[in-house]
């Protein structure tokens, strides 16, 4: 995989054949991981097949330790990756994307990555830094100052090692040459993604620098977006397939379902691609159709992911293809989930859930149920939480979701129902394991941490309900649990 082969790719690999030489880098992207390549990376490169795009090209900035690997294969394949579309009947899609076209590993030269912000042909920085990396506090909704990993970039006349570190000195360099800001545009799934990155950067910024965060509140736009496809982890078998099937060695390929979409804020500070001839649906105001996402497809993951895994289940579309599982998925989204959304003209509630489960139960892609499951802290606090406030307002409701927490929490013991231990994967994994651990003797030790649950713990109604399934977790198990529920859970 490199520029040199692109002449000799093998029949039946897509390749737009645009000329890479005359791309210029005006995007910087932080955290070039599978999805935005999936993704944000894949509809610049229509845009550069159709010979509109290629003055927004991309140059990804791993600044983590663990990005060197990333930034290593895209470099020595001249920035070029297959990605690989999985459709259900098992056929495969390979298409190469070229819109990636430099990568720089910030803990090598920390310099070079300001200077690239700093340059004026820098008029998007964009972020896939996973939720937690906005260091929201869950109660109080602020910057979380004392996160450990913001401290070193918070110290007087630091070198940046942190995505908003880099951000926020790029923005200082421009704003001290007098030259116009860029965008920071958010990519990752929250809601009001774009205002929490503003509100976060701008903190941080405010703690180095008060001018600078008035400046960057005044002339930084911070577009909200919505993005959606699923994007498991790429395996070695998907690497040999590839090479197999089509006849190409690619070092980190990326696999995807074929459904995308991108909801964008047109909110932009200096220029921005033509993104709706690519297929982005450019709008005044993503709420709803973040409040979808959210509420519908990544709370239906936690719906599934920890009930399926306490059951025996290790991935996403062996949980959706048993009616037992994938009917109590639909009524969350039909009963809870979906009656707390605003309306949107033409919305079908019930096609849509129909149409996520279908999209989980695509036996190709191979979703983990331990992707889903990880980093629970900056997932359930976010996309089911609202929810459950909501319906404990208006009176909706809220025994499916409870269920939900209830499965977390039982996940967190560190033991399935067959007893193999469970690896938990968070970033407070001793805080949730603690808490998990005193069940035991306190049924709602889980729910009393209020930075991940607010004041449901106080709420008579949730806990009635949180307690009894967690009780019939322990007594019964995920399979029987929801077999007693099965009356209550059928869609039509």
């Amino acid at each position: 995989m490199s520029d040199d082969a692109l002449g000799r790719l093998p029949a039946g690999v897509q390749w737009a054949a645009y000329d890479r030489s005359k791309i210029t880098a005006s995007i910087v992207h932080f955290g070039v991981g599978g999805f935005h390549r999936a993704h944000q990376a894949m509809y610049l490169d229509r845009l550069m097949a159709a010979g509109s795009g290629l003055d927004w090209g991309i140059c990804g900035v791993g600044a983590l330790p663990h990005d060197r690997r990333i930034v290593d294969t895209l470099t020595a394949q001249d920035g070029l990756y297959t990605l690989i579309v999985k459709h259900p009947d098992g056929h495969l899609e390979a298409r190469v994307i070229g819109s990636i076209v430099e990568m720089l590993y910030a803990p090598d030269d920390p310099q070079a990555v300001v200077d690239r912000l700093a340059d004026p042909r820098t008029r998007i920085v964009s972020l896939t830094i996973t939720e937690g990396g906005y260091l929201v506090n869950q109660v109080t909704g602020e910057f979380d100052a004392a996160d450990p990993s913001i401290q070193s970039d918070l110290a007087p006349g630091a070198v940046p090692s942190t995505a908003f570190g880099y951000i926020v000195a790029g923005l200082a360099a421009r704003r001290a040459a007098g030259a116009t800001p860029f965008t920071v545009m958010s990519c990752d799934n929250l809601p009001d993604n774009g205002d929490i990155a503003r509100r976060m950067m701008t903190a941080f910024a405010r703690l180095k620098d008060p001018g600078l965060a008035d400046w960057m509140e005044q002339h930084v736009a911070f577009p909200n977006c919505m993005v959606d496809r699923i994007t498991p982890v790429t395996t070695p078998a998907d690497i040999e397939r590839l090479t197999e099937e089509f006849g190409i060695a690619d070092g980190w390929p990326v696999v995807t379902e074929p459904f995308t979409q991108w909801v964008l804020e047109d909110h932009f500070t200096d220029g921005r691609p033509p993104y709706e001839q690519s297929g982005v649906q450019l709008v005044d105001d993503v709420v709803p159709y973040e409040l979808t996402k959210l509420r519908l497809i990544n709370a239906s993951h936690q719906a599934l992911c920890y009930l399926g895994h306490l059951a025996g289940y290790r991935y996403a579309h062996e949980v959706c293809q048993d009616p037992l599982f994938a009917d109590f998925v639909l009524a969350y989204m039909t009963h809870e989930g979906g009656p707390t959304l605003p309306e949107v003209p033409g919305f079908d509630l019930h096609g849509f859930a129909r149409g996520v489960i279908e999209r989980f139960a695509n036996p190709e892609i191979r979703d983990t149920l331990a992707r889903l499951c990880a980093e629970t802290s900056d997932r359930i606090p976010k996309f089911l939480v609202p929810v459950i406030a909501e319906n404990l307002r208006s009176g909706g409701e809220i025994d499916r979701s409870a269920l939900v927490v209830a499965s977390w929490a039982r996940y967190a013991e560190g033991v399935d129902e067959q007893g193999e231990p469970i690896e938990v994967v968070d970033r407070i994994k001793d805080r949730v394991m603690a808490a998990a651990a005193r069940q035991g003797e306190d049924r709602l030790a889980f729910l009393r941490d209020r930075d991940l649950f607010g004041g449901l713990v106080d709420d008579e109604r949730f806990t009635s309900a949180y307690a009894a399934a967690l009780d019939s977790l322990h007594a019964h198990g995920a399979r029987a649990t929801l077999e007693a529920r099965r009356g209550l859970d059928a869609v039509g």
